[in-house]
């Protein structure tokens, strides 16, 4: 498969502490992680199914909150659920930048007073996104693209938080991003797949691909998705991570 090169932004980035959230192994940061590296953020990890336990809020500068194959309402299966919510609450409230990504979006949406529920059909595949007109318009948006074509893997959706942008849309699942002020980021897809990353997700979550669905695709159609349509979503994954951490 073909590397994937991204341009460098001429911008100021002031390094911060970013931390991440993760909520199980294999769903890590994927290509975010090359975004810091090349932009010089500092990347930790706290990994909630593994028992880590919050951060010290004092030493996080920003919020990176991952993926995961669970619902943000099992408080009895993955007990510390309710603990990372309080923490977003928190974090939000004093003002941090968070990004969430999927369940992260998720998450996100039910802190910010929005409700998560079962979406009508699973999405999971290489599905098109369209950038809502009213958002690309919208003062500081303007780098957003008509469509884009990410990764999807997930069966629940929110209802928009009060006060939120809503930047994306799906005709299966409307609610795709949302932003709620220059604070918080909900990408209910995965513009940070990369090789290791949908490697992971398929060998970890391949039952979800039988019996399938309409908007499910095979393992092979996902595997030639991320050769045929990742080159083009990582400008603006990158992009984006400018925007909200600088």
């Amino acid at each position: 498969m073909r590397k994937f090169i991204l341009a460098r932004h001429l911008l100021e980035i002031i390094p911060m502490r970013l931390q991440v959230f993760q909520h199980v192994a294999f769903e890590g940061p994927g290509e975010i992680a090359r975004w810091a590296r090349e932009r010089g953020q500092d990347l930790a990890m706290t990994p909630w199914h593994d028992g880590a336990g919050a951060p010290d809020l004092a030493k996080v500068d920003g919020l990176i909150v991952m993926g995961g194959p669970m619902n943000i309402y099992e408080h009895r299966a993955h007990p510390w659920l309710p603990a990372e919510k309080e923490f977003l609450a928190r974090a939000l409230e004093q003002g941090r930048p968070v990004v969430g990504i999927c369940l992260g979006a998720q998450l996100l949406a039910d802190v910010l007073g929005g409700r998560v529920h079962q979406n009508p059909v699973k999405e999971i595949g290489w599905w098109p996104v369209k950038w809502r007109a009213a958002a690309r318009t919208a003062p500081g948006w303007d780098f957003l693209p008509r469509a884009s074509t990410p990764l999807h893997w997930h069966g629940d959706t929110f209802s928009l938080p009060p006060g939120a942008q809503w930047l994306a849309e799906t005709g299966e699942c409307p609610h795709q991003a949302f932003a709620w002020g220059r604070q918080a980021l909900g990408l209910q897809f995965h513009l940070e797949a990369n090789e290791t990353s949908l490697k992971a997700l398929i060998k970890n979550c391949g039952d979800e691909l039988t019996p399938g669905g309409p908007k499910v695709q095979t393992a092979a159609k996902l595997r030639q998705g991320l050769a045929r349509h990742q080159p083009g979503n990582l400008p603006l994954l990158w992009k984006l991570l400018d925007e909200w951490f600088r």
